[in-house]
């Protein structure tokens, strides 16, 4: 088997496959999990979204909502919640194939960027971002909150061609935890 996987190593976009994604961590209890087709639909506009605005997992060289698909990481990927208490909001959780994933930090500020300011693609005025199961989550999900405080639901590509700096509010964005 190569790095890449074969195709038996995936499953298809429109299945939902409890065993081949990752539970859900702190960041959505409490909240409406999306389950089933609910969740397949979601996924695949992010699949667009995603191919479009080239948010790749550069380890597997795929774009990263194959993660959710591949069998031979049943506990990473994306899971998805609308928030109970903010009308409008998905929470998106990424949980990173190992603890140390160095990627982590950027596939989550790639994520928020493809999702945020596509309300008429996928429904939802905001998507908010945290990563789960990282050695570096606390520090990684409170610069998300800072960034999602700056930012809320606007087109940070948007943002950032007026001028505006997405990447970094304080200097840290582009070089890491």
């Amino acid at each position: 088997m190569s790095l890449l996987g074969g195709e038996e190593d995936f499953d298809g976009y429109d299945d939902f496959v409890r065993g081949n994604i990752p539970e859900t961590g702190g960041f959505l209890r409490g909240q409406d999990v999306l389950e089933g087709d609910e969740h397949v639909e979601f996924h695949r506009t992010t699949r667009d979204i995603f191919e479009e605005r080239k948010v790749y997992d550069m380890t597997f060289n795929y774009n990263l909502t194959r993660l959710n698909l591949d069998s031979r990481h049943p506990d990473a990927g994306y899971r998805y919640a609308e928030d109970t208490e903010d009308d409008g909001v998905l929470r998106a959780e990424f949980t990173p194939t190992t603890e140390f994933c160095p990627q982590s930090h950027t596939l989550a500020i790639g994520s928020f960027r493809a999702w945020n300011g596509l309300s008429d693609r996928h429904g939802y005025d905001e998507v908010r971002v945290r990563v789960d199961d990282h050695h570096n989550s606390d520090d990684i999900n409170e610069r998300m909150r800072e960034i999602e405080e700056r930012y809320g639901g606007e087109d940070v590509d948007a943002v950032n061609a007026a001028g505006g700096d997405v990447s970094s509010s304080d200097g840290r964005w582009a070089e890491g935890p």
